[in-house]
């Protein structure tokens, strides 16, 4: 079980390898719901096959891209995202992008744990003919909770382990579909399909490429544990492989299968319909992976979560912090499936306006990455006003501005099934690019900001007194 929590990890302990981020990053994105993008690329936006080709490859590079570059700070810092988060935000200000991302953090997860119950739920029901019942609907949940509490409680080494073993299965269960789809396929109506528009592709790159921008901020706590020497640009490149090797199959299966069943591309369940549209000889190891790939995906989430907890204060072990998203997406999993099941879809909304501080926590942070080669671990695990990241009064006044307004903008060009930013209906706010208008904004916005005192990385010597403020590195 991996003890250490917002620590920065020392240099001796620094055991792990960059070619390890690839499956980290496979096992991230084994979701169904790629298969259900890539679907609504052909129903909803009109693209053909290579437009759809052209998407599928665009949007990984993109947005795990930005997961590689952030990742960096990780190696440099040794400490989780949202620790490190505290020597650009300051001690008290990094508590609200922290609040806000925690808060996204656990309602993601509880989505997750609720898809991952009707996994079973639906292979119960294939493979047994067991019905669905509110009991049965507990013991699932309660099951998929308490696996996911086990493997990001364990930690790093125990998610290392399953995300190897999920990308050999990933690889099967891909070989698999192939199969099944170039044998039945009907290619002759894929390839007939008239282009769709530009715009629509470029909507197309935008709503794919958030499910990766959601990971930025996670993206340091998986690279803590590589040496200081490791290859910068190794580990975007591991990144962005695991990704897209899972993303761009994923998203043109989808597609192909939407040829035939465009019904695909509106499933409320995708799960139990996909289940339908392949042959039992597909479709259980198929429901299998899928449970796999959401069970890896809620603990990467929930150990990330852990750590933002941490960051806001609540001062228990990394594993009992843990625990606490896994309460609470136990109990609001049993709510949204239980009692008020026509409530998720405005859950979601909720969820998709919080996704905005992920955006302006990105811009900010990532400006201020560019500008520092290392972080003072003492000054981020010191929350009392001698810390060298207290700033004035615990705040960064550049950091809290840029990222507030950010956020303010990004929210003009959001739209959700109860709220409409007044920019919705632009451009930007159609083909849902505001969170990339909220990334850029809160980079330039903080970049030209005028740059106060940065405190030099490296504890102060003993007795020393302390030196006057030093641009930022």
């Amino acid at each position: 079980m991996e003890t250490r929590g917002l620590e920065p990890v020392p240099d001796a302990e620094r055991t792990g390898r960059v070619r390890e981020l690839f499956p980290t990053w496979v096992a991230a994105n084994i979701s169904v719901l790629l298969l259900t993008m890539g679907a609504g690329l052909v129903v909803f936006n009109g693209l053909n096959f290579w437009q759809v080709l052209v998407v599928a490859v665009a949007a990984p590079l993109l947005s795990y891209g930005i997961v590689g570059v952030i990742s960096i700070a990780g190696k440099r810092g040794g400490s989780p995202g949202m620790a490190l988060s505290r020597a650009v935000f300051g001690q008290r200000g990094n508590l609200f992008p922290g609040a806000l991302i925690w808060v996204a953090r656990w309602g993601w997860e509880t989505i997750n744990a609720v898809t991952g119950a009707y996994a079973v739920l639906t292979v119960l029901d294939l493979l047994f003919g067991v019905k669905s019942s509110t009991p049965l609907i507990v013991v699932t949940l309660l099951l998929f909770v308490a696996c996911t509490f086990l493997v990001s409680g364990l930690g790093i080494n125990a998610l290392r382990v399953c995300s190897t073993w999920s990308t050999y299965l990933f690889g099967a269960f891909s070989v698999l579909v192939l199969v099944h789809l170039v044998a039945t396929a009907d290619w002759s109506a894929v390839f007939a399909r008239p282009a769709g528009s530009t715009a629509m592709m470029v909507a197309g790159i935008g709503t794919i490429a958030a499910g990766g921008i959601s990971w930025v901020p996670s993206g340091p706590d998986f690279t803590r544990y590589l040496p200081r020497t490791a290859s910068n640009r190794a580990m975007v490149a591991s990144t962005v492989g695991g990704a897209g090797i899972v993303v761009v199959p994923m998203v043109l299966m989808g597609a192909v299968m939407a040829v035939a069943t465009p019904d695909l591309a509106s499933a409320q369940d995708p799960v139990s319909f996909i289940g339908e549209l392949l042959p039992t000889w597909i479709s259980v190891p198929y429901l299998l992976i899928a449970l796999i790939g959401m069970l890896l995906i809620n603990s990467m989430s929930m150990y990330s979560a852990g750590f933002t907890a941490q960051t806001l204060g609540i001062s228990v072990p990394r594993a009992w912090a843990v625990s606490v998203n896994a309460v609470i997406s136990l109990i609001f999993g049993f709510l949204l499936m239980v009692v008020a099941t026509s409530f998720i879809g405005s859950f979601i909304s909720f969820l998709t306006l919080l996704a905005v501080a992920f955006s302006a926590w990105i811009g900010v942070f990532g400006v201020d990455m560019l500008r520092r080669t290392d972080y003072d671990g003492e000054a981020l695990m010191d929350t009392s006003r001698t810390s060298a990241y207290w700033y004035r009064g615990g705040f960064a006044w550049q950091a809290m501005t840029a990222w507030a307004v950010a956020l303010a903008v990004g929210l003009l060009f959001t739209r959700v099934d109860w709220f409409s930013g007044p920019l919705a209906g632009s451009w930007i706010g159609r083909n849902g690019l505001g969170w990339l208008v909220t990334i850029v904004g809160a980079a330039v916005l903080y970049g030209v900001l005028p740059r106060g005192g940065r405190p030099a990385a490296g504890p102060a010597e003993p007795g020393a007194e302390a030196p006057a403020a030093s641009p930022a590195r």
